[in-house]
C-alpha cells in the first residue's frame, strides 16, 4: 500500500520577479515498509522534492502537482492539517545534526517538545519515553545523557539523537536527507543497520536522500535518479545497478575515486616530523576547578611527512585525527617534539610563527562554513596575501586569476560571492586560498566528504596534480577509505588518541595488522558491497 504518492510535482522559486524552476514533473511513491532512494548531484532537486511533501519550502516557492499522504492531498492543505502530519506522521532526519539540534537545550528538553506537542506527554511519562527512544537508537546509559547538550556528543551520537526525535511519535514515513554523509564508515554502517532495523520493526516507509551510491545499494528497494530537477531513471535497486539505462546514471556509478598518487621522488626532504607528540585536555571539576584527569586526545604520536608525500590519517570521530594536525600547525598547545622543515616548531616566536604560517595551510571539510559570505571570491583567495605579503609584486587580481585557473575555476567569476557557487566550486575556492601562498604543507581535513561522488573524483585529481607540480606535503584526514587510498602514500590509523597502525597505504589496505584497522576496512567493504 502506498503511504506517500508524488505525482507530476513541479517547484519553482520567485527570484527578481521571475520563477526559477527547481523540480519538473517528478513522480514516485513510497509503500509501507519500503525504502525509496532519491540520488543525484547537488542541485538536482532531491531535498526540494522531500521538503515539498509537507510544504516546508517557504513563501517564495511555487508548487504544483500532487502529493498525497494516506490518500489525503498535502499541497494546499490547511496549516492545522500540516502541523498534525509534520513530525508526527512524516518525520525528517537532516544531514548535519549539530545545526538541527538547539545548542542551548538539553536532549531531554528537545525531545520532550515533540512528545508534548503531538502526544501530550510531560514529566516522568515523557522522560521514560525519551530514555526508551535513546536506548532504541543505541545511546548507552541513556538516562545519564538526558541533561547533555549537543556539543557534548560525538557526530554519531548526535545523529542517533536526531533519529530518536524523528521516531518519537512513531511516524509512518521517515525522510532521511543525507543522514550519513559526515559520519565515519563504522558509524555509517551502524546508522544504516539501525534504520533498516527500525523500518522492519515499525513497518514505516523510508525516503532516503543521498549522493552516495554505496549507501543506496545497501539500503534501498527502489532508486530514483535525479538530474536538473527531473527523474531520469527509476526502478528496483538491483536492476539500476546491474543495468543502468541513462548516461547520467552510468556516470554516477562510475564516479568513484581510483588510482594512486604519483610516487614520492627519490631521497625526499622530510618536511614534518613529530616525536612523542601529546595533546591532553584537562578535566576540571569543583568550585576551584581542580584538574581531576585528562582527555587524551593525542597520545605519544610519532610520524613523518616528506615533500611530495601524502600521509592519510584515518579513524573514527574522536580518535584525534584533526587534533594531531592542529598541533603540528601549532594551532593548539601540545607536548613532545615537532619539527617543520628542520626547525623546532615549539621554539618559534610569535613573529616567526606568523611568518611561517604561509608555509602551512589548511582546507576544511565544509567549504561554505569556512568562506566568509560577505567577501567575494577574489577577496577570499587574496586574503592571505594581505596578511603575509605579496613577494612577486604582481597585481593581486592577476595572481587570483592565475590560481583560479590552476584549480579549474573561471577567473571571470571572481567577483561573485560564495552562495553563487556550487559545493565543488566552493571547495576549489578554499583550495585556491591555500595554494596562492605557495605553501610547503597543506592539511586537508575531510575535504571531499560533503561533496558529490563526481565532484570528489575531480577534487582528488586536482589535489594530486597540484602536489606533483609544487612538491607539496599533504596531511589528508578522512573517513572515506576509498579517497584515502587514492590520495595517500602512507597511512596512520588512530583510535582514541593512539596510533594503532602506521605504514604504507598498500600494506594497510592489503595486509592490515590490527583488529581495529581490519574493522574499519570491513565496514568500508560492507558499505560498497
Amino acid at each position: 500500500m502506498s503511504l506517500l504518492t508524488v505525482k507530476d510535482l513541479t517547484v519553482g522559486f520567485k527570484q527578481d520577479g521571475q520563477i526559477v524552476p527547481a523540480v519538473h514533473g517528478v513522480s514516485f511513491s513510497v509503500d509501507q515498509g519500503e525504502t525509496v532512494a532519491l540520488v543525484g548531484e547537488s542541485g538536482s532537486g532531491k531535498s526540494v522534492t522531500a521538503l515539498s511533501t509537507v510544504s516546508l519550502l517557504g513563501g517564495s516557492a511555487q508548487v504544483a502537482g500532487s502529493v498525497t499522504y494516506d490518500g489525503q492531498e498535502m499541497i494546499g492543505a490547511s496549516d492545522k492539517r500540516l502541523r498534525k502530519v509534520r513530525g508526527n506522521d512524516i518525520s525528517f532526519i537532516f544531514q548535519e545534526p549539530m545545526t538541527s539540534l538547539n545548542p542551548l537545550h538539553t536532549l531531554e528538553k528537545q525531545i520532550t517538545e515533540s512528545l508534548e506537542l503531538h502526544q501530550g506527554l510531560t514529566g516522568d511519562e515523557a522522560r521514560a519515553r525519551i530514555v526508551e527512544l535513546l536506548e532504541r537508537v543505541g545511546i548507552h546509559d541513556a538516562a545519564s545523557r538526558l541533561t547533555a547538550y549537543p556539543h557534548q556528543l560525538s557526530g554519531g551520537q548526535r545523529q542517533r539523537v536526531m533519529i530518536a526525535m524523528a521516531l518519537a511519535n512513531k511516524p509512518d514515513i521517515l525522510i532521511a536527507d543525507e543522514p550519513t554523509t559526515a559520519l565515519d564508515v563504522t558509524i555509517q554502517a551502524q546508522i544504516l543497520e539501525l534504520l533498516n532495523e527500525l523500518k522492519r520493526d515499525e513497518g514505516m516507509g523510508l525516503l532516503f536522500i543521498t549522493h552516495d551510491l554505496n549507501v543506496v545499494q545497501r539500503i534501498a528497494d527502489k532508486v530514483c535518479v535525479m538530474k536538473e530537477g527531473r527523474i531520469v531513471e527509476a526502478g528496483p535497486t538491483a536492476q539500476i545497478f546491474a543495468n543502468p539505462q541513462h548516461d547520467y546514471t552510468r556516470t554516477l556509478l562510475a564516479a568513484r575515486p581510483s588510482g594512486q598518487p604519483r610516487p614520492v621522488p627519490n631521497n625526499p626532504r622530510e618536511l614534518v616530523k613529530t616525536d612523542g607528540l601529546r595533546v591532553w585536555f584537562p578535566i576540571q571539576k569543583g568550585f576551584l576547578r581542580r584538574t581531576v584527569g585528562h582527555v587524551k586526545a593525542v597520545n605519544d604520536a610519532s610520524i613523518g611527512v616528506s615533500a611530495g608525500e601524502t600521509l592519510g590519517i584515518v579513524g573514527e570521530s574522536g580518535s584525534g585525527k584533526t587534533t594531531l594536525a592542529l598541533a603540528i600547525m601549532r594551532l593548539i598547545q601540545s607536548e613532545g617534539g615537532i619539527t617543520f622543515d628542520g626547525e623546532d616548531v615549539h621554539g618559534w616566536s610569535t613573529r616567526k610563527l606568523r611568518k611561517r604560517r604561509r608555509d602551512m595551510q589548511i582546507v576544511f571539510q565544509d567549504p561554505f562554513g569556512s568562506l566568509s559570505p560577505r567577501m567575494t571570491c577574489e577577496q577570499i583567495i587574496a586574503e592571505g596575501l594581505g596578511v603575509h605579503g605579496n613577494p612577486d609584486g604582481r597585481k593581486e587580481r592577476d595572481l587570483v586569476a592565475e590560481v583560479m585557473e590552476e584549480v579549474d575555476l573561471n577567473p571571470a567569476t571572481m567577483d561573485r560571492y560564495p552562495h553563487e557557487f556550487s559545493g565543488g566550486q566552493r571547495q576549489r575556492i578554499a583550495i585556491a586560498r591555500a595554494m596562492i601562498l605557495r605553501p610547503k604543507m597543506v592539511v586537508l581535513d575531510e575535504p571531499t566528504s560533503a561533496l558529490d561522488m563526481t565532484v570528489q573524483v575531480q577534487i582528488v585529481d586536482l589535489l594530486r596534480r597540484l602536489q606533483v607540480k609544487y612538491g607539496l606535503a599533504y596531511l589528508f584526514i578522512s573517513h572515506d577509505l576509498a579517497v584515502v587510498r587514492a590520495m595517500s602514500h602512507r597511512v596512520v590509523v588512530m583510535k582514541q588518541g593512539d596510533i594503532v597502525e602506521y605504514g604504507s597505504a598498500e600494506d594497510l589496505f592489503e595486509r592490515p595488522q590490527t583488529e581495529y584497522a581490519k574493522t574499519l576496512l570491513q565496514a568500508a567493504l560492507d558499505l560498497s558491497a
